[in-house]
């Protein structure tokens, strides 16, 4: 581990992780609770746009109580039921909301839902709307990785939908989402209950990532020292910073749609009314051992289980002394896969999507799509003004394929 004053280190934290993970808000302690609205996803987001809009929950076997959104119908409406159901899964640092801050003729959430699709927004452990647990306090529920995001969340949403629906889902996913699907499949989980997956922003290898700030947190183990502290929560937001940028970025000939290319690359095609909806919903916490394991990643250039770098405690975890892989050559040849990256994304780079591709270079040729953006970056996936002729209109016509 790298030496140094823990003075120097800790302030070197700050100004990276608080400043820079996500580039627009700045504090990794949550002193200040934001006063969006509390009334839920639906509410706020989905039904003022005048679409129907149920909120559920579901409980993982590990007791985290997660919030599900159920879009049953087009803003058009039509009929409830027997539409095919697609679950939405948010990356790293957000939350479902993600998905809906585009205008409904640009959002995936919404064309999907004009398009006959049942549509379920997933919200991941530790988010806003997903803080709950059975028994553990808040402070004491940030035990986890994306590990148990993959055997406990995706598994319990999955499993709710399919039970809700009856039948085989479709999957989008962004970012970590899709590291989250890829590893399920990897282990032969859930494919009876999934129709296919779309993969924007492709998460898998993370040993050729361009973005210099993930690099040196990950070389200099940053995230080790937070936790070392006794810090356990990774949390970005802060009301009082997020405010001071949202009116800086009101004002007239002032650019915010830059102020995540040092992590994410340059995005092409952000809008710059849609920073404030951003700031007014994002970014949302994760776990700090959450990232300790992607800096793992970034460091190895594997796809392993967290690495408790500590032989006896990866026994006691796992019953050998390294941690046990995902290995993506056992993901079903025969399972479709809709997979769109970008040229400028410094997170999901090209060659490490290139080698994903790579091991699934047997995959069954009907089976496998790409999509290729060469000026896309990393958020611009999800929020780029042209995402739906881009990419979106593709996930459709693919999803109808399956």
């Amino acid at each position: 581990m790298a030496k140094g004053p823990i003075k120097t280190r800790v302030i070197f934290l700050l100004i990276l992780f608080c400043g820079s993970a996500v580039g627009s808000r700045t504090s990794c302690f949550s002193f200040i609770q934001d006063d969006i609205s509390n009334d839920g996803v639906c509410k706020s987001m989905v039904e003022p746009q005048g679409y129907a809009c149920e909120e559920h929950t579901v409980t993982t076997q590990d007791g985290y109580i997660l919030s599900l959104q159920r879009i049953p119908l087009g803003r058009s409406g039509g009929t409830a039921g027997n539409r095919p159901p697609v679950l939405l899964q948010h990356g790293l640092i957000s939350d479902g909301v993600i998905w809906l801050l585009l205008p409904p003729e640009s959002s995936l959430a919404f064309s999907l839902a004009d398009n006959g699709y049942e549509v379920w927004i997933a919200n991941s452990r530790g988010t806003k709307y997903s803080s709950g647990h059975t028994s553990l306090t808040l402070n004491d529920s940030w035990d986890w990785t994306w590990d148990e995001l993959v055997s406990y969340d995706l598994s319990a949403t999955v499993q709710y939908v399919h039970s809700q629906t009856g039948q085989k889902l479709h999957y989008a996913g962004h970012s970590l989402g899709t590291l989250m699907v890829l590893s399920a499949l990897s282990k032969n989980q859930l494919v009876t209950m999934l129709r296919s997956a779309a993969l924007l922003s492709p998460i898998a290898y993370l040993g050729q990532i361009t973005t210099a700030l993930a690099k040196i947190a990950a070389d200099t183990y940053i995230a080790e020292e937070v936790r070392g502290l006794g810090i356990n929560e990774f949390d970005t937001g802060d009301k009082v910073i997020n405010g001071f940028l949202t009116q800086i970025c009101q004002n007239p000939g002032v650019d915010c749609t830059n102020m995540w290319t040092a992590s994410t690359g340059q995005n092409c095609c952000l809008n710059s009314s849609i920073i404030n909806v951003y700031l007014d919903h994002e970014p949302q916490p994760t776990s700090t051992k959450n990232m300790i394991h992607l800096a793992q990643m970034i460091r190895t250039g594997t796809i392993n289980m967290y690495d408790y770098n500590n032989k006896e405690e990866n026994v006691k975890h796992y019953g050998q002394p390294t941690p046990p892989a995902y290995d993506m050559t056992n993901i079903p040849q025969d399972f479709p896969l809709f997979l769109s990256y970008g040229g400028a994304d410094a997170l999901a780079d090209v060659q490490d999507v290139k080698r994903l591709l790579s091991i699934l270079k047997d995959h069954q040729g009907d089976k496998l799509v790409l999509n290729y953006r060469d000026n896309y970056a990393h958020l611009d996936f999800v929020m780029s003004e042209n995402a739906k002729e881009a990419v979106y209109d593709s996930i459709i016509a693919f999803f109808k394929l399956q």
